[in-house]
C-alpha cells in the first residue's frame, strides 16, 4: 500500500508510469496518421490550414518522437514542454467548436494532457529516466 506524503516521488516507478500514461496519446495519435495519412489530411484540409502535408509531417515526427522520448525520460522537461504547446495548439485549431459537445471534450481532453505534461515540466522525469541517468553520471565524474 502507497501511503501519501508529503514526498512528492513517494515511489520511484510513479513518474515513469505517468509518463508513459501521457505519451501513449501520443504515440497511438502517430501511428494512425502514419498508417492513414488521407485522414489526417483531409481534415486539415476542411479547416483550410496551409500546407496540410507539412504539417502532418510536423505532426507525426513530434508525436512519435515526442512520446518516446517522454517515456525513456530523455530531455523530458523539454520534450513535456513542446508537447504541451503542441497540444493546446491544437486544442485551440481543431477542437475550437466549443458549442459542440463532443469538440467541448476533445477541448478539455487536450487542456488536461497539457496540466499532465506542465506537471512533467514542474518535477521532471523522476529516478527512472535517461535524465536521471545523465545527471548520475555528471556528478560520478565532478
Amino acid at each position: 500500500m502507497i501511503h501519501m506524503t508529503s514526498n512528492l516521488n513517494v515511489h520511484p516507478a510513479i513518474p515513469t508510469i505517468g509518463r508513459a500514461f501521457i505519451a501513449a496519446i501520443f504515440l497511438f495519435s502517430g501511428i494512425g496518421k502514419l498508417m492513414a495519412p488521407g485522414a489526417a489530411l483531409a481534415y486539415m484540409g476542411s479547416l483550410g490550414l496551409p500546407l496540410p502535408e507539412l504539417g502532418l509531417v510536423a505532426a507525426v515526427a513530434l508525436e512519435l518522437a515526442g512520446s518516446l522520448l517522454l517515456i525513456v525520460g530523455y530531455r523530458t522537461r523539454l520534450v513535456a514542454l513542446l508537447l504541451a504547446v503542441y497540444t493546446l495548439v491544437t486544442a485551440l485549431i481543431f477542437h475550437h467548436a466549443l458549442a459542440d459537445q463532443n469538440q467541448m471534450f476533445h477541448f478539455l481532453k487536450n487542456l488536461a494532457m497539457a496540466g499532465g505534461l506542465l506537471q512533467v515540466v514542474a518535477f521532471g522525469a523522476g529516478a527512472f529516466s535517461l535524465d536521471n541517468r545523465r545527471a548520475h553520471a555528471k556528478r560520478a565524474l565532478a
